[in-house]
């Protein structure tokens, strides 16, 4: 079972800390299949979320540089003299 989106050798990787972690921690040992399943099911309950709030970060900092823009823009228009 794999967690989506990752290569194998992300997997392989993931699957490793996961195993390490839980040994270090509470020292149980899993499995491959056990470390592989634990990872889908943080990838597809936490995933999302980290997802989302990638998206809203992003959209921040585009909206703060839209803003800076618009404000040097702005800074640049001339008025006429009559």
């Amino acid at each position: 079972m794999e967690a989506p989106g990752f290569s194998k050798e992300e997997q392989a990787r993931l699957v490793a800390r996961i195993q390490a972690h839980v040994q270090d921690e509470f020292d149980l040992e899993l499995g491959r299949f056990e470390a592989e399943g634990v990872a889908a099911f943080f990838s597809n309950v936490l995933g999302p979320q980290f997802y989302n709030r990638g998206l809203h970060d992003a959209q921040a900092l585009l909206t703060k540089q839209v803003d800076l823009f618009n404000d040097a823009v702005y800074q640049l228009e001339r008025t006429s003299e009559t």
